[in-house]
Formats: structure tokens, sequence, C-alpha cells
């Protein structure tokens, strides 16, 4: 029986990354307005966690609260 190892690897990774960005806006139709990190915008699905706080974001939803934790930014 032959086993591909990297198809079975590829099935423990998530379809789509989580994105952590933090909430600029709650909007009336029951979307967030996002910023990230990079400095992006997006609409998400969700109005749970109030303005300013960080959130973790996938296919297009609000997952929950994501922490605030300092970023650092490395040049190797």
């Amino acid at each position: 029986m032959l086993v591909d190892v990297w198809k079975r690897f590829e099935g423990l990774l998530p379809s789509q990354t989580v994105i952590i960005a933090t909430v600029s806006a709650i909007n009336s139709d029951g979307t967030s307005s996002l910023t990230t990190p990079e400095g992006g915008t997006l609409r998400a699905i969700g109005t749970d966690v109030g303005v300013g706080a960080n959130v973790y974001v996938q296919f297009g939803r609000i997952t929950g609260p994501a922490p605030t934790l300092p970023a650092y930014n490395l040049t190797v």
C-alpha cells in the first residue's frame, strides 16, 4: 500500500488561513470593518466584538476575540 505523505500532511492544514485584525467600526448590516496589522482593510460578518478590539477572521466571518500581543519585526 502506497501512502502519499505529502497529501496526508496537506490534509492537516486549514483550507484558509486565519487573519488577525482590529475592529475599526461596527456596521448596521451585521458586519464589522476591520484593519489588518499591515494596514489593509476588510469587512467581515459579525458584530460581537467592540471597536478597538482584536479579532480572528476566517472565511469572511469573525470567529472570536484575539489577544492583544506586542508585535516585533525582525530582519534576518
